[in-house]
């Protein structure tokens, strides 16, 4: 058997890539990419550097079997081809391959068969991953896309309805702006109705009284402040009585007095129901039973109530609209019967807030009753008087002159019992309170009932009745202190004078009495002071 001649083949050795230091320094090159992303602003907001680091290295891992089966591909496909080679060649020199060596070539062809099957597995499931993770990137990318529109969409509804609230409070503003224009225009108005009254009974006197006033309160309507001003205009329904209320006005001779008509008309009954003078007891009333409301028709109700007015204009002794000590004495007259007039005159020479609740309180039990009138009745009455809003302090004195009397009371059970407590409590607003009742001042809505100090202060300042410790008080103002300084008040009492750099006071549970205390104007213990519009 010839020897069969092989050809000489140098062997070598196949050189591979080492894997493990690939990786490693893939995986620093990972590391200091992922710090640069850390220092980099620009990077933070799409995405963070743990996110990087776990891509990057997911990402090496899939090149590093993508390269292994690259790399076994190869190999195979070399000995493939070797095996072909040689097979060829011994078949060209007239060697017959061994059923061995045929077997042994078709095991070999079968596993790179199988070979690039798995191969060809592991590119599509690779090709599968990709497609996965490019879709989620494309998903996430228009996930922010929509999200920045709708924020967009958002801000811009916000700036929107920003706009909106603006316009609807410049809007507000202008409204009631206008409507304190017009009020004060109708003020004006009435003003120059009131001088035309007046020339037309033919007083010259009162006519210059007039005219002054007119120019005055022009000028405080115009440029003084709102929290000043006490007048009220009166409702329409009494404005629509103004035709029968001048008609009965000129024939009972106070023509130039219908302004004071109204403003009685306003505080009985506010131009409603059938009786608006509310003068079914008077004594004018010929037609009707003399009790409340029994007057059913209202022009009728009109005639008598002017009737009464202008009596007691005449026993009052009035001399013009403007005439403001006298038509006090002559509204409570109104209220009470001219009784009262007569008696004021004797004893005080005219009205005054005391003497009108000493009246009250005479009245009351004399006839059993529980009250008797309206002690404050000229009070609520000048609201809706043009000229009766610039003479306040009048009547403030009477608080003082009760505060005065409970000097030396210790414990103060009798004010805090009268509030309605049943044990002690800092009572030092049970008597202001208490001094107030006295005075028919909580009734009349001039001061209110209080036990808390914060509470006074609440009501004076939504009232607009509020002045700051700068202020020189006057007779009857009601005081706030504040002992700590920590703007949290926790005293109270009642302005006795003051003589322009000094405040004197009564107070109730001062060292748990009622006593007089003195402070200087703006002193740092005081807090502020409510100014009731006696």
């Amino acid at each position: 058997m010839p020897e069969i001649k092989t050809r000489q083949v140098q062997k070598g050795t196949i050189k591979s890539l080492d894997r493990v230091a690939t990786m490693t320094c893939r995986i620093k090159n990972v590391q200091t990419r992922t710090k640069d992303l850390v220092d980099d602003p620009r990077t933070r907001s799409s995405r963070s550097p743990d996110e990087y680091a776990s891509n990057r290295i997911t990402g090496m891992a899939q090149d590093t079997g993508t390269d292994a089966v690259y790399a076994a591909e190869k190999t195979a496909a070399w000995s493939a081809g070797k095996i072909r080679h040689a097979v060829h060649q011994a078949q060209e020199s007239g060697y017959v391959i061994p059923v061995r060596a045929r077997s042994f070539v078709r095991i070999r062809r079968k596993k790179l068969a199988e070979q690039e099957q798995v191969a060809a597995r592991q590119r599509s499931i690779r090709n599968f991953a990709n497609g996965r993770q490019l879709a989620r990137t494309k998903g996430k990318e228009k996930a922010i896309r929509e999200f920045a529109k709708q924020r967009t969409v958002v801000d811009s509804r916000k700036r929107s309805m920003q706009s909106v609230r603006i316009t609807k409070r410049a809007v507000r503003r202008t409204g009631r702006m206008a409507q304190r224009t017009a009020r004060r225009m109708r003020d004006l108005i009435r003003s120059v109705k009131a001088m035309i009254g007046a020339i037309s009974a033919g007083g010259i006197l009162c006519l210059v009284i007039v005219l002054v006033c007119i120019l005055f309160g022009a000028a405080f309507y115009f440029f003084g402040d709102d929290s000043s001003a006490n007048y009220t205009p009166v409702s329409p329904e009494v404005e629509a009585y103004s035709a029968v209320i001048s008609k009965y006005a000129g024939r009972y001779g106070i023509g130039e007095y219908t302004e004071i008509v109204k403003a009685v008309m306003m505080q009985e009954s506010g131009g409603k129901g059938t009786d608006p003078m509310q003068a079914s007891e008077s004594g004018y009333n010929k037609k009707y039973p003399h009790s409340p409301n029994s007057i059913k028709d209202p022009e009728y109700s009109i005639q008598c109530g002017v009737q009464a007015l202008a009596s007691s204009l005449k026993e009052a002794r009035c001399k013009n609209p403007m005439d403001m000590d006298r038509i006090r004495l002559a509204l409570q007259g109104y209220n009470y019967g001219n009784g009262y007039i007569s008696w004021a005159i004797a004893r005080d020479g005219g009205y005054t807030v005391e003497n009108a609740s000493d009246f009250s309180d005479m009245q009351a039990k004399k006839h059993g009753w529980k009250s008797y009138g309206d002690k404050q009745y000229p009070a609520h009455v000048l609201r809706y008087y043009p000229y009766g809003n610039y003479n306040y302090g009048i009547g403030n004195g009477k608080i003082i002159s009760v505060a005065a009397q409970q000097i030396g009371n210790r414990g103060g059970q009798k004010f805090w019992s009268w509030y309605g407590f049943h044990g002690r409590v800092e009572w030092c607003a049970c008597f202001v309170s208490w001094c107030a009742d006295q005075c028919g001042y909580i009734q009349s809505g001039t001061i209110p009932k209080f036990a808390a100090v914060g509470n006074g202060i609440s009501w004076f300042k939504s009232h607009h009745q509020w002045q700051t410790r700068s202020y020189k008080p006057s007779v009857g103002d009601v005081i706030f202190f504040d002992w700590g300084g920590d703007g949290s008040p926790d005293h109270v009492g009642l302005v006795e004078k003051c003589d322009g750099r000094t405040v004197y006071t009564i107070e109730g549970n001062s060292s748990d009495s009622c006593r007089r205390r003195s402070y200087p104007v703006g002193g740092r213990q005081i807090y502020g002071y409510g100014v009731p519009k006696y």
